[in-house]
């Protein structure tokens, strides 16, 4: 019985070190295809070099690696690369170089690259404060069904900052950004009801409607 309880035991210790040594040997191959060039996996590398997966943490060496994808191309990396910038990981934080690189993904269609240089242009950081850009990248951004981006453009249209004050629009995007699950939506949609007619909310629904229908990408996939 003792035996057998020792030989369980040191089973179980052997289980952490065999999942070290598969991660080491999956990151070596990751590496050595990364090195040949291919921007995916040398992005990859960056990951793996930033939250210590096969390799010893290494936040420099995880920029590295995010620029030479982020140079030839690779959204994600570029992305990638943005945020090391602005958190000042692995390298100087500067912000006008994450604005930057988070142009050139946003530009690709990366969604959170959109959402963030939104906010970016909306606090003036890196860049100057530019309400109207900021509402472009927070369209373009909510247009994929980012939640946050629906919430924040829905805000903006009921300021009336970066695009002309609009209750029916900004509830619209309010409410759709509630269906996505953004935990700010309801209070927008809270202000917004005590100051608008039944009639116009009624009115905003219906827009919501339509706006699904024109664009389906507005509502995230559901996860199976």
């Amino acid at each position: 019985m003792k035996s057998a309880l020792i030989a369980l035991m040191a089973f179980c210790l052997c289980l952490p070190l065999m999942g070290d040594d598969a991660a080491k040997k999956k990151f070596e191959e990751t590496k050595a295809k990364a090195e040949k060039g291919d921007a995916i996996t040398q992005n990859k590398v960056g990951g793996a070099y930033y939250k210590g997966e096969g390799v010893l943490k290494d936040h420099k060496e995880a920029v590295k690696w995010f620029r030479k994808a982020a140079e030839q191309g690779e959204a994600k990396a570029q992305f990638n690369l943005g945020q090391m910038c602005r958190k000042g990981e692995g390298v100087l934080k500067d912000d006008k170089e994450a604005v930057k690189w988070y142009g050139k993904a946003a530009e690709q269609g990366h969604v959170y690259a959109q959402y963030t240089i939104g906010l970016l242009y909306f606090k003036g950081a890196g860049v100057l404060e530019d309400h109207k850009e900021a509402a472009k990248w927070f369209r373009k951004a909510a247009e994929q069904g980012f939640a946050s981006a629906q919430n924040n453009l829905g805000a903006m249209y009921y300021e009336g900052e970066g695009v002309l004050q609009d209750y029916v629009t900004a509830y619209a995007w309010a409410n759709i950004a509630q269906v996505n699950g953004d935990k700010n939506a309801p209070r927008l949609k809270s202000f917004l009801e005590n100051e608008m007619p039944s009639e116009q909310i009624a009115k905003a629904e219906k827009l919501s409607q339509e706006m699904i229908k024109k664009n389906p990408k507005l509502l995230k996939k559901k996860q199976n």
